[in-house]
């Protein structure tokens, strides 16, 4: 990134750990705010980790809000790009790579928020998105998977008035279905402004992101260039034709439209079934009716399962619904949701494996066959003890 414009020295308000080691969370205040004020959010987060909040270097607005037209959400790309490459200038300074670095912002803070892990995915260990859109007109990468394996964490008020409803919607969502992530999706009843239960669920979120990169560790972000799949007979997994289905937001997470025929998934029931070593029986973590597949001997990592205690690798969901959870190594994971064929369960990398990903039932029975040879990759990784260390 360029070289930052002129911006006086930041400013920076700090609580919690001390320790240059420890996760760092960077608040990011709106406008009408500044870094006294959300650094008193940290007091309600977790602890163990430090918390930094940053005085926005632009005067005008009171915020980190690159807004024309009055502050309509509007972001204005050369102000964005300056005011990142500065931010990225103090956040190199005190977050060496290795320093898990979430970013929460609020409002305006929020649009920058969204506009670094953007424009570097892999910098970060993920983001909150708090009443406030995404900067999609200031030049930021916006492709399908930009932000896959990356935990986002948003919350928006039903009526908040200060952000444009069509960009709170198109952030929700753009963040639901095409960045990638696993999002957890919280809306208030209310407006503009933090409640007691969005910080509650935010800082269960921090918490959980936190433990899962202390046992796991952090997973490849974003969508990967060239990825072999050695069970699909290209080598590549094709795109997935057409716009993805409907899919709920919240748990349990189910596929709500283009559901596979009847017949199709009984034959995917099957084609699972007939993998070494598969046994099939009623699932013990998805929805009543749920058919799980398990690996009573199974040797790959406990990442490689759904329910690890009982070796479930794979679950089909009951007929109104075909399609399936399953676990994938984290590239083959972020793959998948680049090309089309699922979304990641917005659980992965916080209380679930970074490659807990929900795959489309088939519509075809071309698609069938990429589907099997997605869960026989599935197979392959919960059944390998190459994988066990991973």
């Amino acid at each position: 990134m360029s070289t930052a414009p002129t911006f006086p020295a930041p400013v920076v308000a700090t609580h919690g750990a001390g320790d240059p080691s420890a996760p760092l969370v960077v608040l990011l205040h709106g406008r009408g705010s500044n870094e006294q004020e959300i650094i008193g959010l940290a007091s309600h987060l977790p602890v163990g980790v430090e918390y930094a909040a940053v005085r926005a270097p632009i005067a005008e607005g009171g915020g980190f809000a690159w807004f024309a037209n009055r502050g309509i959400g509007r972001p204005v790309a050369s102000s964005l790009a300056g005011t990142m490459a500065w931010f990225r200038e103090w956040l190199d300074g005190v977050a060496p790579a290795g320093r898990p670095v979430v970013l929460v912002g609020f409002s305006g803070g929020a649009a920058f928020a969204g506009g670094l892990v953007l424009a570097d995915p892999g910098r970060y260990a993920g983001a909150a998105i708090l009443y406030g859109t995404l900067p999609f007109d200031a030049g930021v990468p916006l492709d399908r998977g930009r932000l896959a394996n990356l935990p986002i964490f948003v919350a928006q008020g039903e009526t908040d008035h200060v952000i444009p409803r069509e960009l709170l919607d198109r952030t929700w969502t753009w963040l639901h279905t095409e960045s990638g992530a696993p999002t957890v999706g919280r809306r208030d009843p209310g407006g503009h402004g933090l409640t007691t239960g969005t910080v509650r669920r935010l800082a269960a979120w921090l918490g959980e992101r936190f433990v899962h990169l202390d046992s796991e560790g952090p997973a490849p972000v974003g969508a990967p260039t060239d990825l072999k799949w050695d069970l699909v007979g290209s080598g590549r997994l094709p795109r997935r034709e057409g716009t993805p289905p409907e899919v709920s937001w919240d748990i349990p997470q189910q596929q709500r439209s283009q559901n596979a025929p009847a017949h199709l998934q009984e034959q995917l029931f099957a084609m699972t079934s007939a993998l070494d070593g598969v046994h099939s029986g009623p699932s013990l973590i998805s929805v009543p009716g749920a058919r799980a597949f398990t690996l009573p001997d199974g040797a790959g990592p406990d990442a490689a399962y759904l329910v690890p205690e009982a070796r479930e690798f794979a679950h089909l969901h009951p007929a109104y619904d075909g399609s399936m959870h399953l676990a994938l190594p984290a590239a083959h994971a972020a793959d998948l949701v680049a090309h089309g064929w699922g979304v990641p369960h917005p659980w992965a990398g916080t209380r679930l494996s970074a490659g807990f990903v929900m795959l489309f039932g088939p519509r075809t029975e071309d698609e069938l066959d990429t589907v099997a040879a997605v869960v026989a990759t599935a197979h392959a990784y919960a059944t390998s003890p190459a994988h066990a260390g991973a």
